[in-house]
């Protein structure tokens, strides 16, 4: 029997040969544009992660959480506790989860994606949603972003949930339907308005076409936005997904504001 070492000990070198190509390409990209902190643009040791000063502003969400809701409870309630608001306004969704808390550094995370075209942090942000949202990807079938309207579409250039979205799929595995569900109205932005107008904003503004109802027919859809405010926006696509046949809905995005939090006058809140 032929001895296997010398192949393995090619293979190895072959590898390692590779392996150093590589990083010798990688070091004049990183000279030229070094990583910087996701949060304050620092630099920092790699892509995609925060400093020292602004790590400790970013509150990551933790179990224990209302099993519905995601709201992180301050101490264990409980198997099967649901927070007060999932109990007086149940949603149309099974269950919704966010990776952090809509403040500090995650605020400034979710402005630099959605308004200064920092596409380059969804990849980052994706992996702590991927953790936030461990349940509710094991049960999914498919991962649909939710949409813009075509002309905000045209331009913004791209979408910040279906960024997030595509890295979750990337990570997870999971099938990625950014077509299965259209913005058929031009809504106005929900910065500044009150939690009925928000509703009121974003009635029937989504709709599965026909030719899409395939991808989410009789399958657990996993509904990707940037931040969950009042819960209006990813209501209302969820009954649109659920008029085009999806059997079940979550919610994950990676910033919530908590209940208690929000402000319709601050601008700063999407």
């Amino acid at each position: 029997m032929a001895d296997p070492m010398p192949e393995i000990k090619s293979i190895e070198i072959r590898n390692l040969t590779r392996s150093a190509a590589r990083s010798a390409l990688a070091w004049p990209a990183r000279i030229l544009f070094p990583p910087v902190c996701a949060g304050c643009r620092r630099h920092v040791s790699q892509p995609g992660v925060l400093c020292g000063a602004c790590w400790p502003k970013l509150r990551l969400l933790e179990r224990p959480w209302c099993p519905v809701m995601g709201t992180p409870f301050t101490h264990h309630m409980g198997e099967g506790f649901l927070s007060a608001e999932a109990i007086a306004d149940p949603p149309p969704f099974e269950r919704a989860r966010a990776a952090v808390a809509y403040s500090g550094v995650a605020r400034q995370m979710v402005q630099g994606l959605k308004y200064q075209d920092r596409t380059d942090l969804a990849p980052w942000m994706a992996r702590w949603m991927v953790r936030a949202g461990a349940d509710l990807i094991a049960e999914a079938d498919v991962v649909v972003p939710v949409p813009l309207h075509w002309r905000r579409f045209f331009r913004r250039r791209f979408n910040q949930s279906a960024e997030l979205a595509r890295a979750v799929c990337e990570l997870s595995g999971l099938s990625f339907a950014p077509s299965a569900m259209r913005r058929v109205k031009l809504t106005r932005q929900q910065v500044g308005l009150e939690r009925q107008q928000r509703e009121e904003n974003v009635r029937a503004a989504f709709r599965v076409p026909a030719e899409a109802e395939i991808e989410i027919a009789g399958r657990r859809v996993l509904l990707i936005d940037d931040v969950y405010t009042t819960g209006a926006t990813v209501r209302a696509a969820t009954k649109a997904l659920k008029r085009g046949g999806a059997a079940a809905v979550d919610v994950l995005t990676f910033a919530r504001v908590l209940p208690g939090d929000f402000r319709a006058d601050e601008s700063a809140t999407i």
